[in-house]
């Protein structure tokens, strides 16, 4: 077995291994569970764009290990007694790639973008009624009430984060990416070497001062623990998995759980599970604005296609990775909630079509964008597809890698002229154990997420969730608040697991765990 892997790996991963790396450079080459194909993080939820920009970025916060916010750029901050007025103020030495200082300028119009874009970031804005600079190191951001959440969400440890970019790159709109990837955080991105469907190349920011503090999650010390980082896109698990072994990679991000009985007996390679709970959540996401999940029913119908099991067992496999959760609340997490679990608790693809045709659905094909390259992604939309088809609905599947999806699912066309109805996602199971981090939770309409789910009741919940004063208040609001959102189904779970990365414990060290984006500054070179 391992001399047919071996071989397999050696003829289909040499073509990466030579590159301009010089000899004496200590380099990391990573596998991640995608291609790197876009550069701006603001732009998409993608978490393969969020791992680029959180090598390049620098945040203001940033949430450790416990998702307490610990000061990142910022050197000192303070609160003013009515909870209405914080005045950050940058640490010294930082500055950007291309050698400019980082101002308030830049802070500010980078939060303003993220503020305009993430769900997170939207909700802490609709508090926000100023924020000025007072110097070119001092700003201050003045509320409208005392919300409870501000330095959370600037801590932020999923998509998207709060990255701080030159402020004539943070002017960009939005809804466009930005042309540069110029940042100031630990690694540096070497664009002219960046070959979309082969590999990113990442150097190491000599200028970059971390901060003293132990490395936890996304606070502490970013120490750009090697001089090169090279993220090389291996589509077929199995030959990832063979490269890890031979020691042609040193990271593998996300391996298929099918892999992990044989890494854990692999000489030199260890595994190292990312956090506290599991890293990762499964759903389904409804085109809320185009027929026929433009109707509540359509869309509660869906719920009686799923059986989390027939998902989870495609997906992972062994039962010890993973765990049935009929919930949008991370399951295991601190808002744990059973509101709304009794809309999945049978499965009857006939009773599914009962109830879209008493909506109205009269046959006509529902586009369903399947992913054909990715590890958990692309089983999951199978099984939800045979459960449609076994249901008796017309299915137009839509073949594509998932940066196209990625790109497709964007747009609001119906689904004849390029739109979707449909499309299969993940989620990190830190960013959704928590109402107000947990963006695919909102139903902020077109300012939402894609798919648009639109409902007032579900934002004035997490809105009190972030004012809310005790504990035992924001458990109360959390179940309140899944509960609604099953109702309106903002999208439907499969159920979630927990994937260990692997690595050469013979070859690097330093790594920090982190569930959601994979972190790799800290990560050094034996």
């Amino acid at each position: 077995m391992f001399k047919r892997i071996f071989a397999g790996a050696l003829a289909l991963a040499v073509p990466f291994v030579a590159g301009p790396a010089l000899a004496q450079e200590k380099v990391l080459k990573a596998v991640m569970h995608a291609d790197v194909r876009v550069i701006d993080p603001i732009w998409t939820t993608q978490t393969i764009a969020n791992i680029h920009g959180a090598l390049i970025y620098d945040t203001l916060f940033g949430n450790n290990a416990d998702q307490k916010p610990q000061p990142q750029m910022v050197g000192k901050y303070e609160v003013s007694p009515d909870k209405l007025t914080y005045t950050f103020t940058l640490r010294d030495g930082l500055k950007f790639h291309d050698g400019s200082p980082v101002t308030t300028k830049d802070v500010i119009a980078s939060l303003k973008r993220w503020g305009a874009k993430d769900g997170v970031g939207q909700r802490l804005m609709g508090f926000v009624t100023k924020m000025e600079p007072v110097d070119d190191k001092t700003f201050t951001m003045v509320l409208r009430a005392p919300y409870g959440m501000v330095l959370e969400s600037l801590g932020k440890t999923s998509s998207s984060i709060p990255a701080i970019m030159r402020e004539k790159d943070a002017l960009t709109d939005p809804q466009q990416q930005v042309k540069e990837a110029v940042g100031s955080g630990p690694y540096i991105f070497a664009k002219d070497q960046w070959v979309p469907g082969s590999k990113a190349v990442y150097l190491k920011n000599k200028d970059y001062q971390p901060r003293t503090e132990p490395p936890s999650s996304f606070a502490g010390a970013k120490v750009p623990g090697v001089d090169r980082i090279e993220l090389v896109w291996i589509s077929d698990p199995q030959t990832a998995m063979s490269a890890l072994i031979n020691g042609e990679i040193d990271f593998y991000e996300a391996p298929t759980n099918d892999f992990l009985p044989l890494l854990e007996k692999a000489r030199g390679v260890k595994l190292m599970k990312t956090g506290k709970i599991d890293s990762t959540q499964g759903f389904i996401r409804l085109n809320h604005l185009q027929p026929p999940f433009d109707n509540v029913k359509a869309r509660q119908a869906m719920y009686y296609l799923i059986n989390q099991e027939d998902f989870l067992r495609a997906i992972v496999g062994n039962p010890k990775y993973y765990k049935v959760c009929p919930a949008l609340l991370t399951c295991g997490g601190p808002y744990e909630s059973a509101g709304g679990r009794e809309w999945m608790k049978e499965y009857n693809p006939k009773k599914a079509l009962q109830l879209l045709k008493e909506a109205g659905y009269k046959g006509e094909p529902i586009t369903v964008l399947s992913a054909t390259d990715h590890a958990t992604i692309t089983p999951a939309t199978q099984v939800l597809i045979q459960a449609m088809r076994e249901a008796g609905i017309n299915v137009d599947a839509q073949s594509m890698d998932w940066g196209s999806v990625v790109s497709r699912r964007a747009k609001k066309d119906p689904p004849a002229q390029g739109g979707w109805n449909i499309f299969v996602t993940t989620s990190g199971g830190v960013g959704s154990a928590n109402p107000v981090l947990h963006t695919w939770i909102g139903a902020a309409c077109d300012k939402g997420l894609f798919g648009w789910p639109c409902d007032a009741k579900i934002e004035e919940l997490r809105n009190a969730f972030g004012m809310a004063q005790t504990e035992e208040e924001r458990k109360k609001i959390a179940n309140e608040l899944q509960a609604r959102a099953m109702e309106q189904v903002v999208y439907i779970p499969f159920g979630q697991w927990d994937t260990p990365l692997a690595y050469r414990a013979d070859r690097i060290d330093g790594i920090v765990p982190n569930t959601g984006l994979a972190v790799l500054w800290g990560i050094t070179k034996k």
